[in-house]
């Protein structure tokens, strides 16, 4: 079926293709509005654009695995297109339930170049995923002061992941006095995609 999104960039030849996924009550217009949490997301759509990348921000139908299913089919329909691409998938809140659904899959995990969590959730599933064994880079950034998700579970998961694999590429960010949504607005988009190229599988 047709997955409702939107696409910036390079649609064929991309070299690197970056997707946010939208929590609880956003729709694939957060992912592409300028004006919203500091323009951050008009600065990854002009990083995306500017270097020869695609951004895409979908619509899907819940954080199961229904959703994760259109996902997948998204990604896989333009990684196709851009079969040279590095693929991160970037996951605000409650769409952090499909970064680690999309882990868990065969044909994503086994695709994916790195994963991003902002303001989102852990699931120990990861352990057992394509894209741990891959050694797929993951970013967390977390504000001290979310009450949706308590940092010191993000923390903690963050250091199972560290303890189960010294080297394991991954990064944590804590926003201090930061909200829920303050990752969104503070990441670094640049520097966060050019660490994880540089540990890209």
């Amino acid at each position: 079926g047709d997955i409702r999104h939107v696409a910036v960039g390079k649609t064929e030849g991309a070299g690197i293709i970056v997707l946010y996924l939208h929590g609880q009550g956003g729709s694939r217009k957060q992912g592409v509005d300028d004006f919203t949490f500091g323009g951050n997301f008009n600065r990854l759509k002009n990083l995306m654009a500017g270097n020869g990348g695609l951004y895409l921000s979908p619509d899907f139908t819940d954080f199961g695995d229904k959703g994760a299913a259109q996902v997948a089919a998204l990604i896989g329909h333009y990684a196709d297109r851009s079969p040279g691409a590095k693929i991160f998938v970037a996951c605000g809140s409650m769409g952090g339930a499909l970064c680690w659904k999309l882990a868990a899959r065969k044909d994503m995990g086994g695709r994916i170049n790195g994963l991003l969590l902002l303001g989102s959730l852990w699931d120990e599933s990861f352990f057992t995923s394509p894209a741990f064994k891959r050694r797929v880079p993951v970013f967390f950034g977390q504000g001290s002061h979310d009450v949706v998700f308590p940092v010191a579970n993000q923390e903690a998961f963050f250091r199972s992941i560290l303890a189960k694999s010294k080297t394991y590429p991954t990064r944590f960010v804590r926003f201090e006095t930061g909200t829920h949504g303050t990752p969104i607005r503070m990441t670094d988009w640049r520097g966060t995609l050019n660490w994880m190229l540089s540990k890209a599988p």
